[in-house]
């Protein structure tokens, strides 16, 4: 019984170091850009930027997975049986 808690601490312990975030991204924008960002974040009482650039680039990183994933049929296809 003690191995399998052992275990399983050890598991939570390597998926922690797992989700760490280690590797820096770092970006420039221009005077205009930095304005909207900071207009936006005001606006809307946004706290950590760092986590709304975050959210916002994965976000779109993921919509594109998405989008991209084999399916069964075409788009065209899935398209026509939709509009049938």
């Amino acid at each position: 019984m003690a191995k399998k808690a052992k275990r399983q601490q050890q598991k939570a312990i390597s998926r922690e170091q797992a989700l760490r975030r280690k590797h820096r991204a770092t970006f420039l924008l221009n005077d205009k850009e930095k304005d909207a960002v900071s207009v936006y974040c005001k606006k809307y009482k946004i706290g950590n930027r760092s986590k709304f650039m975050r959210e916002a680039v994965m976000r779109v990183v993921m919509e594109q997975f998405l989008d991209d994933y084999p399916t069964l049929f075409e788009k065209q296809d899935l398209d026509r049986l939709i509009s049938d």
